[in-house]
């Protein structure tokens, strides 16, 4: 070990070190379970479809505390434009390159370091403190944090507090705490006609001139303001085809993909049913499947909000704000048996790009907000 280095940074180091391009966990999990288990820490693998999946708790009590993350990382792209190797964790300018050191290994590393320092002070603190660990949140999602919540469903456990230690901050760490992240719902629709020669439209039926006005009033439908917390629900297209390559054909179906980002203010049952309303107001044959990548969920203000701002504070001297901008994340599957989910962590500038990072000086005061928000929820009330 480096003398100069903090624990967090040389376990930060360890884990980067490990090539868990998704699926793969590499043997991030065992490093990380030989550091909780003499910590009292019971540890167990809930694997399946080649993921690894770790549930390890600390305690029966209540309240129950989640740290939730993952050990995959995106492909590293090419290698060639990389500054350094993408696996062998690399100081420079202030900053510790590597893929995941944002995305989310420095979080992982901050979990663990801080339930150590957390427990070593308070050995038999109230509630209980449990991690969350997959190696399928980069990739399909589906035999990850979902397996793990199911099988914590089953046999009737419900969490109090999650914190996902997804990269949330933007200019600098502490900036900002997700709160809750929109849903996503996906359609791909085919919109049917008859193929015909183009100088023969009436022996054919053009289905981009039957679905033009539809679409066109899909882009210009407010589907809601938002509210407090979101931002206005966005309908997107992302994908059309249509045609045979041909300037004399008039093609015999359209497909269209687009999605939705919604808000807590719809339902994706809401969404649909305004959609096939617009679409059956034009009168085309058509045929329209639906994906729901995930629900919106929220965390309005309350104890895990107030207790991560107060860490913050205390830690960095700065106030966060909440946000539920970006994408999907695991958050939207930890909702279903959690009341209360936020996403912290480290600046997102570089993640999933080349030559990802993270400040050298950031890494352990991430590490001391968790462990600060674990002392709010579990010891304030106890040494009040």
């Amino acid at each position: 070990m480096n003398a100069s280095r903090s624990p967090t940074q040389e376990l930060t180091r360890s884990l980067i070190a490990r090539s868990s391009v998704t699926p793969e966990d590499a043997g991030c999990l065992e490093l990380i379970t030989a550091r909780l288990a003499p910590l009292g820490f019971v540890c167990e693998r809930i694997d399946g479809g080649g993921v690894s999946n770790l549930w390890a708790r600390r305690g029966t009590a209540r309240p129950l505390i989640v740290f939730a993350g993952h050990t995959d990382v995106v492909p590293t792209g090419p290698l060639a434009d990389w500054h350094s190797d993408p696996f062998v964790p690399t100081e420079r300018d202030g900053f510790l390159f590597g893929r995941g050191a944002a995305d989310m290994k420095a979080s992982l590393a901050a979990f663990v370091t801080s339930i150590e320092a957390f427990v070593s002070a308070n050995p038999a603190h109230p509630g209980s403190i449990a991690l969350l660990l997959t190696s399928d949140e980069e990739g399909d999602a589906t035999h990850g944090t979902t397996l793990v919540v199911e099988t914590l469903r089953a046999r009737g456990e419900t969490l109090d507090y999650c914190i996902v230690g997804e990269p949330t901050s933007s200019a600098t760490l502490g900036d900002t705490i997700k709160n809750g992240r929109r849903g996503s719902l996906s359609g791909k629709l085919t919109v049917k006609g008859i193929q015909g020669h183009i100088a023969y439209p009436h022996l054919a039926r053009n289905p981009i001139h039957l679905a033009a006005p539809a679409l066109a009033e899909l882009a210009a439908e407010t589907w809601d303001e938002g509210n407090e917390y979101f931002p206005p629900t966005s309908w997107q297209m992302s994908n059309i085809k249509a045609g045979t390559g041909a300037t004399n054909v008039i093609p015999g179906a359209l497909e269209v993909m687009f999605n939705f980002r919604f808000a807590t203010v719809h339902t994706a049952d809401e969404l649909k049913r305004r959609v096939h309303e617009i679409l059956d107001r034009h009168g085309f044959d058509y045929e329209l499947a639906w994906t729901l990548g995930g629900r919106p969920f929220l965390t309005p203000r309350g104890n895990l909000v107030a207790a991560m701002e107060s860490a913050i504070q205390g830690t960095l001297a700065i106030t966060p704000e909440l946000s539920t901008t970006g994408g999907t994340s695991d958050g939207r599957f930890i909702a279903d048996i959690c009341p209360q989910v936020v996403e912290f962590g480290p600046v997102n500038a570089t993640i999933h790009k080349l030559n990802e990072c993270i400040a050298l000086d950031a890494i352990e005061p991430l590490s001391a907000i968790y462990r600060r928000t674990l002392e709010n929820l579990l010891t304030a009330s106890d040494k009040a």
